[in-house]
Protein backbone atom coordinates (compact mmCIF):
# COMPACT_ATOMS: atom_id res chain seq x y z
CA UNK A 1 0.00 0.00 0.00
CA UNK A 2 2.88 2.15 0.10
CA UNK A 3 2.74 3.29 -3.82
CA UNK A 4 -0.85 3.87 -2.99
CA UNK A 5 -0.36 6.52 -0.07
CA UNK A 6 2.04 8.30 -2.62
CA UNK A 7 -0.76 8.46 -5.35
CA UNK A 8 -1.65 12.15 -5.20
CA UNK A 9 -5.04 11.14 -6.39
CA UNK A 10 -5.90 8.85 -3.09
CA UNK A 11 -5.54 12.39 -1.61
CA UNK A 12 -8.07 13.84 -3.35
CA UNK A 13 -10.37 10.87 -3.11
CA UNK A 14 -8.93 8.97 0.06
CA UNK A 15 -10.55 5.26 -0.37
CA UNK A 16 -13.47 4.53 1.72
CA UNK A 17 -11.83 1.31 3.04
CA UNK A 18 -7.96 1.75 4.60
CA UNK A 19 -5.10 -1.11 5.59
CA UNK A 20 -5.68 -3.19 2.78
CA UNK A 21 -7.82 -5.61 3.63
CA UNK A 22 -8.76 -8.80 2.56
CA UNK A 23 -12.32 -10.33 2.43
CA UNK A 24 -11.45 -12.41 4.57
CA UNK A 25 -10.15 -9.62 7.16
CA UNK A 26 -13.31 -7.81 6.93
CA UNK A 27 -15.09 -11.32 7.78
CA UNK A 28 -13.06 -11.40 10.06
CA UNK A 29 -12.97 -7.73 12.25
CA UNK A 30 -17.08 -7.49 12.52
CA UNK A 31 -17.72 -10.92 13.08
CA UNK A 32 -15.43 -11.07 15.77
CA UNK A 33 -17.47 -8.21 17.67
CA UNK A 34 -20.78 -9.86 17.99
CA UNK A 35 -18.24 -13.45 19.02
CA UNK A 36 -16.26 -12.06 21.86
CA UNK A 37 -16.60 -9.74 24.73
CA UNK A 38 -16.24 -5.88 24.54
CA UNK A 39 -12.59 -4.89 23.90
CA UNK A 40 -12.95 -1.56 25.97
CA UNK A 41 -14.29 -0.84 29.26
CA UNK A 42 -15.97 2.22 27.79
CA UNK A 43 -18.18 0.07 26.29
CA UNK A 44 -20.18 -1.21 30.02
CA UNK A 45 -19.24 2.09 31.05
CA UNK A 46 -21.76 3.18 28.88
CA UNK A 47 -23.95 0.14 29.81
CA UNK A 48 -23.77 0.90 33.32
CA UNK A 49 -25.21 4.85 32.61
CA UNK A 50 -28.22 3.14 30.05
CA UNK A 51 -29.26 0.77 32.84
CA UNK A 52 -30.43 2.86 35.39
CA UNK A 53 -32.22 5.44 32.90
CA UNK A 54 -34.47 2.69 31.52
CA UNK A 55 -35.20 1.64 35.35
CA UNK A 56 -36.16 5.36 35.49
CA UNK A 57 -38.15 5.48 32.26
CA UNK A 58 -40.09 2.55 33.99
CA UNK A 59 -40.75 4.26 37.11
CA UNK A 60 -42.10 6.99 35.36
CA UNK A 61 -44.07 5.57 33.02
CA UNK A 62 -45.27 3.36 35.47
CA UNK A 63 -46.01 6.76 38.01
CA UNK A 64 -48.36 8.08 34.92
CA UNK A 65 -50.28 5.67 34.16
CA UNK A 66 -51.56 4.71 37.91
CA UNK A 67 -51.78 8.37 38.21
CA UNK A 68 -53.16 10.21 34.98
CA UNK A 69 -51.15 12.60 32.56
CA UNK A 70 -51.86 15.62 34.68
CA UNK A 71 -47.68 14.41 35.92
CA UNK A 72 -46.84 15.72 33.09
CA UNK A 73 -46.50 19.37 33.25
CA UNK A 74 -48.92 20.26 30.40
CA UNK A 75 -51.67 22.72 31.42
CA UNK A 76 -53.37 25.84 30.24
CA UNK A 77 -52.46 27.35 28.26
CA UNK A 78 -49.35 25.05 27.61
CA UNK A 79 -51.21 22.41 26.33
CA UNK A 80 -48.61 20.64 24.77
CA UNK A 81 -45.21 20.66 26.51
CA UNK A 82 -41.99 17.89 26.33
CA UNK A 83 -44.47 15.32 25.61
CA UNK A 84 -45.03 16.39 21.56
CA UNK A 85 -41.42 18.02 21.47
CA UNK A 86 -39.44 14.77 22.63
CA UNK A 87 -42.03 12.87 20.27
CA UNK A 88 -40.86 15.19 17.52
CA UNK A 89 -37.30 14.77 18.43
CA UNK A 90 -36.69 11.27 18.48
CA UNK A 91 -39.03 10.91 15.08
CA UNK A 92 -36.67 13.59 13.68
CA UNK A 93 -33.25 11.26 15.25
CA UNK A 94 -34.66 8.69 13.14
CA UNK A 95 -34.56 10.27 9.84
CA UNK A 96 -30.81 9.48 9.23
CA UNK A 97 -31.24 5.84 9.10
CA UNK A 98 -34.15 5.92 5.78
CA UNK A 99 -31.85 8.51 4.17
CA UNK A 100 -28.39 7.23 4.76
CA UNK A 101 -29.70 3.06 3.42
CA UNK A 102 -32.74 4.10 0.92
CA UNK A 103 -32.14 7.35 -0.85
CA UNK A 104 -27.91 7.15 -0.97
CA UNK A 105 -28.31 3.88 -1.93
CA UNK A 106 -30.58 4.74 -5.09
CA UNK A 107 -28.05 7.24 -6.07
CA UNK A 108 -25.07 4.54 -5.55
CA UNK A 109 -23.41 6.58 -3.18
CA UNK A 110 -20.76 3.72 -1.62
CA UNK A 111 -19.74 5.80 1.44
CA UNK A 112 -22.80 4.58 3.02
CA UNK A 113 -21.79 0.96 3.22
CA UNK A 114 -20.29 2.00 6.76
CA UNK A 115 -22.59 3.43 8.26
CA UNK A 116 -25.87 2.46 7.04
CA UNK A 117 -26.59 -0.60 9.40
CA UNK A 118 -25.87 1.09 12.63
CA UNK A 119 -28.22 3.94 11.30
CA UNK A 120 -31.26 1.80 10.39
CA UNK A 121 -30.86 0.41 13.60
CA UNK A 122 -30.85 3.83 14.97
CA UNK A 123 -33.76 4.80 12.91
CA UNK A 124 -35.67 1.94 15.06
CA UNK A 125 -34.90 2.62 18.14
CA UNK A 126 -35.48 6.31 17.98
CA UNK A 127 -39.12 5.20 16.21
CA UNK A 128 -39.34 2.98 19.87
CA UNK A 129 -38.40 5.81 22.10
CA UNK A 130 -41.18 8.30 19.90
CA UNK A 131 -44.17 5.48 20.38
CA UNK A 132 -44.26 6.13 23.85
CA UNK A 133 -45.29 9.54 24.04
CA UNK A 134 -48.31 9.34 22.09
CA UNK A 135 -48.82 5.91 23.59
CA UNK A 136 -48.86 7.10 27.23
CA UNK A 137 -50.73 10.51 26.01
CA UNK A 138 -53.86 8.74 25.60
CA UNK A 139 -53.88 8.25 29.53
CA UNK A 140 -54.88 4.34 29.48
CA UNK A 141 -52.10 2.71 26.95
CA UNK A 142 -53.90 -0.73 27.53
CA UNK A 143 -56.75 1.04 25.41
CA UNK A 144 -54.86 2.95 22.81
CA UNK A 145 -55.38 0.11 20.73
CA UNK A 146 -59.30 0.92 20.11
CA UNK A 147 -58.72 4.62 20.20
CA UNK A 148 -55.33 4.91 17.67
CA UNK A 149 -56.25 1.91 15.23
CA UNK A 150 -59.39 2.01 13.02
CA UNK A 151 -60.73 -1.61 14.97
CA UNK A 152 -64.44 -1.72 15.95
CA UNK A 153 -64.75 0.03 19.42
CA UNK A 154 -68.50 0.21 20.07
CA UNK A 155 -67.73 -0.42 23.65
CA UNK A 156 -66.35 2.69 24.42
CA UNK A 157 -68.62 4.97 22.96
CA UNK A 158 -65.62 6.74 21.30
CA UNK A 159 -64.54 7.01 17.25
CA UNK A 160 -61.40 8.12 15.85
CA UNK A 161 -61.11 11.33 14.22
CA UNK A 162 -59.69 10.74 10.71
CA UNK A 163 -59.45 14.50 10.04
CA UNK A 164 -56.54 14.84 13.11
CA UNK A 165 -53.68 15.15 11.70
CA UNK A 166 -52.44 13.38 15.32
CA UNK A 167 -54.04 10.53 13.41
CA UNK A 168 -52.19 10.45 10.57
CA UNK A 169 -49.24 10.50 13.21
CA UNK A 170 -49.86 6.75 14.17
CA UNK A 171 -50.27 5.61 10.47
CA UNK A 172 -47.73 7.12 9.08
CA UNK A 173 -45.25 6.74 12.32
CA UNK A 174 -46.32 3.05 12.05
CA UNK A 175 -45.72 2.73 8.28
CA UNK A 176 -42.10 4.13 8.56
CA UNK A 177 -41.55 1.90 11.30
CA UNK A 178 -42.77 -1.75 9.65
CA UNK A 179 -40.83 -0.62 6.23
CA UNK A 180 -37.66 0.77 7.90
CA UNK A 181 -37.35 -2.76 10.02
CA UNK A 182 -38.43 -4.78 7.03
CA UNK A 183 -35.07 -2.65 5.14
CA UNK A 184 -33.02 -3.25 8.09
CA UNK A 185 -33.80 -7.05 8.28
CA UNK A 186 -33.45 -7.92 4.46
CA UNK A 187 -30.14 -6.27 4.15
CA UNK A 188 -28.79 -8.30 7.48
CA UNK A 189 -29.63 -11.65 5.58
CA UNK A 190 -26.41 -12.45 4.23
CA UNK A 191 -24.22 -11.40 6.99
CA UNK A 192 -26.47 -13.32 9.67
CA UNK A 193 -25.83 -16.62 7.27
CA UNK A 194 -22.24 -15.52 7.51
CA UNK A 195 -22.27 -15.46 11.74
CA UNK A 196 -24.24 -18.85 11.45
CA UNK A 197 -21.61 -20.59 9.14
CA UNK A 198 -18.84 -18.69 11.72
CA UNK A 199 -20.87 -20.43 14.60
CA UNK A 200 -18.99 -22.84 17.57
CA UNK A 201 -22.17 -22.38 19.49
CA UNK A 202 -25.17 -24.46 18.55
CA UNK A 203 -27.56 -22.17 20.23
CA UNK A 204 -26.27 -19.18 18.36
CA UNK A 205 -25.66 -21.38 15.30
CA UNK A 206 -29.42 -22.29 15.74
CA UNK A 207 -30.56 -18.88 16.09
CA UNK A 208 -28.54 -17.60 13.19
CA UNK A 209 -29.61 -20.08 11.12
CA UNK A 210 -33.39 -19.55 11.86
CA UNK A 211 -32.94 -15.39 11.38
CA UNK A 212 -30.97 -16.41 7.76
CA UNK A 213 -34.06 -17.77 6.59
CA UNK A 214 -31.79 -20.71 4.52
CA UNK A 215 -29.05 -18.24 2.64
CA UNK A 216 -26.38 -20.00 0.44
CA UNK A 217 -25.28 -17.02 -1.35
CA UNK A 218 -26.37 -18.64 -4.49
CA UNK A 219 -26.83 -16.24 -7.80
CA UNK A 220 -30.25 -16.63 -7.69
CA UNK A 221 -30.97 -15.55 -4.11
CA UNK A 222 -28.89 -12.66 -4.68
CA UNK A 223 -30.93 -11.90 -7.94
CA UNK A 224 -33.89 -11.70 -5.73
CA UNK A 225 -31.72 -9.97 -2.91
CA UNK A 226 -30.73 -7.09 -4.86
CA UNK A 227 -34.38 -6.95 -6.04
CA UNK A 228 -36.19 -6.95 -2.74
CA UNK A 229 -33.45 -4.78 -1.33
CA UNK A 230 -34.13 -2.04 -4.54
CA UNK A 231 -38.12 -2.05 -3.86
CA UNK A 232 -37.46 -1.61 -0.01
CA UNK A 233 -35.30 1.53 -0.76
CA UNK A 234 -38.14 2.72 -3.33
CA UNK A 235 -40.66 2.01 -0.82
CA UNK A 236 -38.35 3.84 2.44
CA UNK A 237 -37.49 6.86 0.23
CA UNK A 238 -40.68 8.66 -0.06
CA UNK A 239 -41.23 7.81 3.91
CA UNK A 240 -38.05 10.02 4.80
CA UNK A 241 -40.10 12.95 3.49
CA UNK A 242 -43.76 12.00 4.19
CA UNK A 243 -43.13 11.39 7.99
CA UNK A 244 -41.76 14.67 9.44
CA UNK A 245 -44.17 16.18 7.01
CA UNK A 246 -47.22 14.66 8.29
CA UNK A 247 -45.73 15.53 11.58
CA UNK A 248 -45.41 19.37 10.75
CA UNK A 249 -48.96 18.94 9.94
CA UNK A 250 -49.71 18.32 13.57
CA UNK A 251 -48.78 22.52 13.70
CA UNK A 252 -49.32 23.74 10.24
CA UNK A 253 -52.83 22.65 9.94
CA UNK A 254 -53.95 24.41 12.68
CA UNK A 255 -54.99 28.44 12.99
CA UNK A 256 -52.28 29.29 15.91
CA UNK A 257 -50.19 32.20 15.11
CA UNK A 258 -46.35 30.37 14.97
CA UNK A 259 -47.65 27.34 13.86
CA UNK A 260 -50.33 27.61 10.31
CA UNK A 261 -47.86 28.13 7.80
CA UNK A 262 -47.00 26.29 4.93
CA UNK A 263 -43.37 25.77 5.31
CA UNK A 264 -42.96 23.60 7.63
CA UNK A 265 -42.78 20.44 6.13
CA UNK A 266 -40.09 21.34 4.03
CA UNK A 267 -38.82 23.04 7.19
CA UNK A 268 -39.30 19.66 9.39
CA UNK A 269 -37.78 16.97 6.76
CA UNK A 270 -34.12 19.18 6.64
CA UNK A 271 -34.33 19.69 10.14
CA UNK A 272 -35.40 15.69 10.57
CA UNK A 273 -32.01 15.16 8.71
CA UNK A 274 -30.03 17.82 9.88
CA UNK A 275 -30.57 16.27 13.44
CA UNK A 276 -30.41 12.23 12.49
CA UNK A 277 -26.69 12.68 10.64
CA UNK A 278 -25.55 14.48 14.05
CA UNK A 279 -26.70 11.30 15.73
CA UNK A 280 -25.24 9.21 13.76
CA UNK A 281 -22.03 10.92 13.72
CA UNK A 282 -22.05 10.88 17.53
CA UNK A 283 -22.48 7.08 17.54
CA UNK A 284 -20.31 6.14 15.01
CA UNK A 285 -17.41 7.87 16.47
CA UNK A 286 -17.69 6.38 19.78
CA UNK A 287 -18.61 3.20 17.98
CA UNK A 288 -15.11 3.70 15.96
CA UNK A 289 -12.92 3.91 18.79
CA UNK A 290 -14.26 0.81 21.21
CA UNK A 291 -14.26 -1.57 18.31
CA UNK A 292 -11.28 0.16 16.53
CA UNK A 293 -13.18 0.33 13.03
CA UNK A 294 -11.11 3.53 12.32
CA UNK A 295 -10.37 1.58 8.95
CA UNK A 296 -13.31 0.64 7.55
CA UNK A 297 -15.61 4.04 9.14
CA UNK A 298 -13.02 6.32 7.71
CA UNK A 299 -12.42 10.12 7.78
CA UNK A 300 -14.11 9.88 4.33
CA UNK A 301 -17.26 8.73 5.68
CA UNK A 302 -17.68 10.89 9.00
CA UNK A 303 -16.44 14.24 6.72
CA UNK A 304 -19.41 13.52 4.04
CA UNK A 305 -21.60 13.62 6.57
CA UNK A 306 -20.75 16.77 7.86
CA UNK A 307 -20.73 17.66 4.47
CA UNK A 308 -24.45 16.91 4.34
CA UNK A 309 -25.22 18.80 7.96
CA UNK A 310 -23.63 21.80 6.96
CA UNK A 311 -26.26 21.74 3.52
CA UNK A 312 -29.15 20.60 5.96
CA UNK A 313 -28.35 23.09 8.34
CA UNK A 314 -27.97 25.84 6.09
CA UNK A 315 -31.63 25.19 4.87
CA UNK A 316 -32.56 25.24 8.62
CA UNK A 317 -31.40 28.38 9.05
CA UNK A 318 -32.78 30.10 5.50
CA UNK A 319 -36.10 28.74 7.37
CA UNK A 320 -35.93 30.46 10.26
CA UNK A 321 -35.21 33.84 8.44
CA UNK A 322 -37.79 33.08 6.36
CA UNK A 323 -40.41 32.66 9.77
CA UNK A 324 -39.32 35.94 10.40
CA UNK A 325 -40.16 37.73 6.97
CA UNK A 326 -43.40 35.91 6.50
CA UNK A 327 -44.06 37.48 9.87
CA UNK A 328 -43.43 40.65 8.91
CA UNK A 329 -44.87 40.42 5.42
CA UNK A 330 -48.37 39.28 6.49
CA UNK A 331 -48.79 42.35 8.54
CA UNK A 332 -51.20 40.12 11.24
CA UNK A 333 -49.76 41.52 14.48
CA UNK A 334 -50.93 38.07 16.20
CA UNK A 335 -48.48 36.45 13.86
CA UNK A 336 -45.38 39.59 14.22
CA UNK A 337 -45.91 39.29 17.94
CA UNK A 338 -45.40 35.71 18.28
CA UNK A 339 -41.97 36.11 16.86
CA UNK A 340 -40.54 39.01 18.99
CA UNK A 341 -42.11 37.13 22.09
CA UNK A 342 -39.95 34.47 20.27
CA UNK A 343 -36.71 36.37 20.28
CA UNK A 344 -37.16 38.87 23.38
CA UNK A 345 -39.92 36.89 25.19
CA UNK A 346 -39.48 34.97 28.47
CA UNK A 347 -38.49 32.15 26.41
CA UNK A 348 -35.56 34.38 24.71
CA UNK A 349 -33.04 32.18 25.93
CA UNK A 350 -34.07 29.17 24.20
CA UNK A 351 -34.78 30.69 21.12
CA UNK A 352 -30.79 32.31 21.25
CA UNK A 353 -29.53 28.58 22.37
CA UNK A 354 -31.44 27.30 18.98
CA UNK A 355 -29.96 29.76 16.99
CA UNK A 356 -26.53 29.27 18.26
CA UNK A 357 -26.32 25.56 17.82
CA UNK A 358 -28.26 25.17 14.79
CA UNK A 359 -27.17 27.99 12.85
CA UNK A 360 -23.53 29.16 14.20
CA UNK A 361 -22.49 25.65 15.41
CA UNK A 362 -22.50 23.71 11.66
CA UNK A 363 -20.85 26.79 9.99
CA UNK A 364 -17.12 25.44 11.32
CA UNK A 365 -17.76 22.58 8.87
CA UNK A 366 -16.95 24.91 6.42
CA UNK A 367 -13.29 24.38 7.16
CA UNK A 368 -11.85 21.26 5.98
CA UNK A 369 -9.52 20.94 9.00
CA UNK A 370 -12.08 21.28 11.57
CA UNK A 371 -14.49 18.72 9.09
CA UNK A 372 -11.89 16.41 9.37
CA UNK A 373 -11.13 16.71 13.23
CA UNK A 374 -13.31 13.61 15.35
CA UNK A 375 -13.36 15.83 18.48
CA UNK A 376 -14.66 18.92 16.57
CA UNK A 377 -17.13 16.99 15.00
CA UNK A 378 -18.21 15.29 18.09
CA UNK A 379 -18.37 18.55 20.33
CA UNK A 380 -20.25 20.25 17.39
CA UNK A 381 -23.01 17.07 16.58
CA UNK A 382 -23.85 17.02 20.20
CA UNK A 383 -24.91 20.95 20.42
CA UNK A 384 -26.50 19.99 17.00
CA UNK A 385 -28.80 17.68 18.96
CA UNK A 386 -29.03 19.75 21.72
CA UNK A 387 -30.13 22.95 19.37
CA UNK A 388 -32.97 20.32 17.62
CA UNK A 389 -34.06 19.52 20.14
CA UNK A 390 -34.79 23.43 21.34
CA UNK A 391 -35.94 23.80 17.83
CA UNK A 392 -39.41 21.56 19.24
CA UNK A 393 -39.50 23.06 22.37
CA UNK A 394 -39.21 27.00 21.03
CA UNK A 395 -42.10 25.90 17.84
CA UNK A 396 -44.57 24.46 20.73
CA UNK A 397 -44.03 26.79 23.89
CA UNK A 398 -43.36 29.77 22.89
CA UNK A 399 -46.73 29.88 20.48
CA UNK A 400 -48.71 28.78 23.26
CA UNK A 401 -47.48 30.14 26.45
CA UNK A 402 -49.05 34.11 25.45
CA UNK A 403 -52.18 33.66 23.81
CA UNK A 404 -54.46 36.11 22.58
CA UNK A 405 -55.53 37.30 26.27
CA UNK A 406 -52.97 38.30 28.42
CA UNK A 407 -54.89 37.02 31.66
CA UNK A 408 -54.40 33.44 30.69
CA UNK A 409 -50.34 33.92 29.42
CA UNK A 410 -48.47 31.32 31.59
CA UNK A 411 -45.03 29.89 31.49
CA UNK A 412 -44.53 26.24 31.36
CA UNK A 413 -42.31 24.21 33.80
CA UNK A 414 -41.55 20.44 32.99
CA UNK A 415 -42.24 18.29 36.20
CA UNK A 416 -39.99 15.08 37.26
CA UNK A 417 -41.48 13.01 35.21
CA UNK A 418 -41.20 15.33 32.13
CA UNK A 419 -37.59 15.06 32.76
CA UNK A 420 -37.32 11.43 34.10
CA UNK A 421 -39.47 10.14 31.05
CA UNK A 422 -37.19 12.03 28.84
CA UNK A 423 -33.92 10.74 30.52
CA UNK A 424 -35.32 7.08 30.41
CA UNK A 425 -35.71 7.29 26.42
CA UNK A 426 -31.83 8.33 26.27
CA UNK A 427 -31.76 5.13 28.41
CA UNK A 428 -33.91 2.94 26.35
CA UNK A 429 -32.13 4.18 22.93
CA UNK A 430 -28.50 3.65 24.54
CA UNK A 431 -29.59 -0.13 25.61
CA UNK A 432 -30.82 -1.27 22.44
CA UNK A 433 -28.18 0.21 20.11
CA UNK A 434 -25.44 -1.21 22.70
CA UNK A 435 -26.96 -4.42 22.49
CA UNK A 436 -27.26 -4.10 18.67
CA UNK A 437 -23.24 -3.52 19.06
CA UNK A 438 -22.89 -6.73 21.01
CA UNK A 439 -24.80 -9.18 18.87
CA UNK A 440 -25.79 -8.53 15.89
CA UNK A 441 -23.33 -6.69 12.89
CA UNK A 442 -23.06 -3.20 12.92
CA UNK A 443 -21.49 -3.25 9.79
CA UNK A 444 -22.41 -4.20 6.48
CA UNK A 445 -20.15 -7.23 5.92
CA UNK A 446 -21.80 -8.20 2.37
CA UNK A 447 -21.36 -4.22 1.28
CA UNK A 448 -18.69 -3.56 2.74
CA UNK A 449 -16.81 -6.21 0.25
CA UNK A 450 -18.64 -4.82 -1.99
CA UNK A 451 -16.83 -1.48 -2.67
CA UNK A 452 -13.61 -3.44 -1.06
CA UNK A 453 -14.12 -5.04 -4.63
CA UNK A 454 -14.57 -2.16 -6.58
CA UNK A 455 -12.08 -0.23 -4.76
CA UNK A 456 -9.31 -2.86 -5.81
CA UNK A 457 -10.30 -3.23 -9.38
CA UNK A 458 -10.02 0.84 -9.54
CA UNK A 459 -7.23 1.85 -8.41
CA UNK A 460 -4.35 3.30 -9.97
CA UNK A 461 -2.34 -0.03 -11.54
CA UNK A 462 0.51 1.48 -9.32
CA UNK A 463 -1.88 0.25 -6.14
CA UNK A 464 -2.22 -3.36 -7.92
CA UNK A 465 0.22 -5.17 -5.37
CA UNK A 466 -1.01 -3.56 -2.03
CA UNK A 467 -5.06 -4.01 -3.67
CA UNK A 468 -4.72 -7.51 -3.93
CA UNK A 469 -3.18 -8.42 -0.70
Amino acid sequence: MADLALDPRMELNPPLITSGATYAEVNQQISVITETAPPKQWYWVFFGVALPLLGLLGVCLTYLAFTGIGVWGNNVPVGWGWDITNFVWWIGIGHAGTLISAILFLFRQKWRTSINRAAEAMTLFAVACAGIYPLFHTGRPWRAFYWLLPAPNELLHMWQNFRSPLMWDVFAVSTYATVSALFWFVGLIPDLATLRDRAQNPVRKTIFGILSLGWRGSATQWRHYELAYLILAGLSTPLVLSVHSIVSFDFATSVLPGWHTTIFPPYFVAGAVFSGFAMVITLMTLARYIYGLENLITIKHLENMCKVILATGTIVGFAYATEFFIAWYSANQYERFIFRNRAFGPYGWAYWTMISCNVIAPQFFWFKKLRTSIPVMFVLCIFINIGMWFERFVIIATSLHRDFLPSSWGYFRPTWVDIGTFAGTFGLFLTLFLLFLRFLPAIAISEVKGVLHHQINTQPATAGKGGAH
